[in-house]
């Protein structure tokens, strides 16, 4: 009998794009298609700057009358503040619901229905289970099993990087932290903001890092600070993310990577020695070549 485990995520909040034009106005916006959603679906996508860099990253569903989007609450009124400045004359609202909604994360076992909440399952990965997005009113009655830790715990295992501790917003692109294959971007829809930068680097291939897993190699590792400089010799590869047991993700520079694991010497990071994994899901590769 499989159980489900449940814990609330009070640092992520929610934005509301409500109206008639909602679905047309976030098409020529965000990075995915969001206008196809059915109900109980969701898909990951952002707003990138116009150079292409990620400056807000979300899981977007549908709900009547418009969308909601699940963003990391303290980003939520800027998020809100920044789909404004793009609205124009589209007939939509953009307002940020966070005080208006509690989420919680259910994985493991089927989610619990609970009144008034909107469910979707998580569109990166299966393994991460179902977000709830629950009315305020009625959070404090739903039962919580475990921490977000737990979550973030299932998370890193997978390779999943999030914003605020695997990358900083306004510092990336889409390919860096692994968007285009967590389905993050449709390449095919058309424009978007920042759109031909993105383009190019897929269609080039001239993406430079990915989010990958760091293994540590000793017992027990205490890992360093978020952004700690990974390092082989005297160079630097990468930087730490977020971490759990032996396991974190790293932000790293893929040649640089491949030549530091094909060096043989040691990988460290604040004192760990470390080796490096794609996660799964990857469908790209460490490069065949190293280049500066």
């Amino acid at each position: 009998m499989t159980t489900t485990t449940i814990a609330r995520r009070p640092d992520r909040g929610v934005v509301a794009v409500m109206g008639e034009d909602a679905a047309t106005f976030l098409h020529g916006v965000v990075t995915n298609t969001i206008k196809t959603l059915a109900p109980g679906e969701a898909r990951l996508g952002a707003l990138l700057t116009p150079q292409g860099k990620v400056l807000f990253d979300f899981l977007a569903t549908p709900v009547e009358g418009g969308f909601l989007f699940e963003v990391a609450r303290g980003e939520a009124a800027a998020f809100a503040k920044r789909l404004g400045f793009y609205k124009l004359r589209a007939k939509v609202t953009v307002a940020d619901r966070s005080d208006d909604f509690a989420v919680f994360l259910a994985w493991g076992g089927p989610a619990p229905t609970i009144e008034g909440a909107v469910a979707f399952a998580d569109p990166r990965l299966a393994v991460l289970g179902t977000h709830l997005l629950v009315p305020a009113a009625v959070a404090d009655t739903v039962a919580t099993t475990a921490s977000p830790a737990d979550w973030h715990a299932l998370r890193i295992e997978h390779g999943v990087p999030e914003s605020g501790l695997d990358f900083a917003l306004g510092d990336v692109f889409p390919h860096d932290v692994d968007m285009d294959d967590l389905d993050g971007v449709d390449f095919k829809k058309g424009c978007f903001v920042g759109q031909e930068v993105v383009s190019r680097m897929k269609h080039r291939g001239t993406a430079r890092k990915r989010v990958v897993i760091a293994r540590a190699l000793e017992a027990r590792p205490a890992w360093p600070d978020l952004g700690t400089e990974i390092t082989c010799g005297d160079k630097t590869i990468g930087a730490i993310g977020s971490s759990h047991g032996p396991l974190a993700l790293a932000l790293v520079r893929t040649d640089r990577a491949k030549a530091a694991i094909d060096s043989g010497d040691a990988i460290e990071v604040g004192g760990v020695t470390i080796g490096l994994d794609l996660p799964e899901f990857a469908s790209f590769d460490w490069p065949h070549e190293t280049a500066e």
